[in-house]
């Protein structure tokens, strides 16, 4: 049943994202992102930034049909989690439409969220695999709910930060729930199964407006919504099922994560506000050192197709982080193997690049035919 799930929020993400480019004139004075030139900003014409609408409202909408069909255990909790996830993509949302970063606002957004996760649906980091850590957990309620905030707001913006090219973001998003669906089959976890086919069916759908021609953008209620869904989900994973090892949500989590620790490093050794953006994220290094020459001249087409091929290397890379996580759910030692191998990976990666030291298999070279037609 939970591929039908899949299928009715494909159709709905799909069908909003198809009306708000069809009533765009309707609404690109709020919805449109017209900053070109920003810092972080690589799109070539206007696009609606509103995407995250089609995702949370297929997700909203696919709940009466859970109601209808699922045990009275299920959906309720279902109804919850969405309803957890409100105060986030609102805040996200809010940015989208005002074009400003409201920092703080956007933090207690995200922070109230994962207080009505851990308060609301009971669930919590209540388990880390650290023995002394575990035990505190479990005596200090406080202390679990405050792990579980920081876990969740962290997730949140790791989502948010990769979100920087056609595909990208929600792309790496779906990977990790595909990873995060399979393990709840092999668990019996019915209520992760059908909130992450829900939003693979509404990634999908949106991800065909997206990439690769880029008609509409994910924005920042999107990712967080992403952001907020994955955490809990994982944090679900671990907190039910002792079988899975708290490590899994490391390693499948490491790509965003570490994006998210060598950006807070990055800026607070260059004395910038953590918070404030910057061009020099990894998948940011891949566009200007690899793509930037690779297709076509400035036309704003071969821009686009640019941006759009800058994704896949990051869905490779997180697929080398997801795939180990998922065939390793159960083994904790060979996750802190992964774990310590992706990081070393990553760093190394991200060194080379930035001293323009590509790896060769990684650069994009135009077949001569196609050169000779320009």
């Amino acid at each position: 049943m939970a591929i039908a799930y899949f299928f009715i929020a494909f159709l709905l993400s799909f069908m909003f994202c198809l009306l708000l480019l069809r009533y765009i004139k309707l609404h690109e004075h709020l919805s449109a992102d017209f900053e070109l030139d920003g810092v972080q900003k690589f799109h070539v014409r206007a696009v609606p930034r509103i995407g995250g609408l089609a995702i949370c409202g297929a997700l909203v909408l696919t709940v009466p049909l859970m109601a209808a069909l699922e045990s009275s255990r299920q959906w309720p909790a279902i109804a919850m989690l969405c309803v957890a996830a409100l105060p986030c993509f609102l805040g996200g949302f809010a940015e989208d439409l005002l074009k400003i970063g409201l920092i703080k606002t956007r933090l207690a957004c995200m922070a109230v969220s994962a207080l009505l996760l851990f308060l609301g649906c009971g669930i919590g980091v209540f388990r880390l695999d650290v023995s002394l850590l575990d035990q505190a957990l479990l005596q200090y309620s406080w202390l679990a709910a405050a792990f579980t905030v920081f876990a969740v707001v962290g997730m949140i913006n790791a989502i948010n930060l990769i979100d920087g090219y056609n595909g990208l973001a929600v792309a790496v998003s779906l990977i990790i729930l595909g990873s995060i669906s399979y393990v709840g089959v092999q668990v019996g976890d019915r209520m992760v199964v059908i909130v992450a086919m829900t939003m693979i069916g509404a990634g999908v759908g949106f991800l065909l407006w997206n990439w690769p021609r880029g008609l509409i953008f994910l924005g920042d209620g999107g990712a967080y919504l992403y952001g907020f869904v994955i955490a809990a989900l994982v944090v679900a994973l671990v907190q039910r099922h002792p079988q899975i090892s708290a490590w899994y949500a490391a390693v499948l989590l490491i790509y965003p994560v570490m994006e998210t620790v060598f950006t807070i490093h990055r800026r607070m050794q260059r004395r910038h506000h953590v918070g404030l953006p910057d061009a020099a994220h990894l998948h940011q290094l891949i566009y200007k050192r690899m793509m930037r020459w690779a297709v076509g001249s400035s036309h704003p087409h071969h821009r686009t197709m640019r941006n759009s091929m800058t994704s896949p290397y990051l869905w490779l890379l997180s697929s080398l982080g997801v795939i180990p996580a998922t065939i390793l759910w159960s083994n904790t030692h060979a996750l802190q193997l992964a774990l310590l191998g992706f990081a070393v990976l990553y760093i190394w990666l991200y060194r080379s690049i930035a001293r323009f030291r590509s790896p060769r298999w990684m650069i994009y070279r135009r077949p001569a035919y196609l050169i000779e037609k320009e």
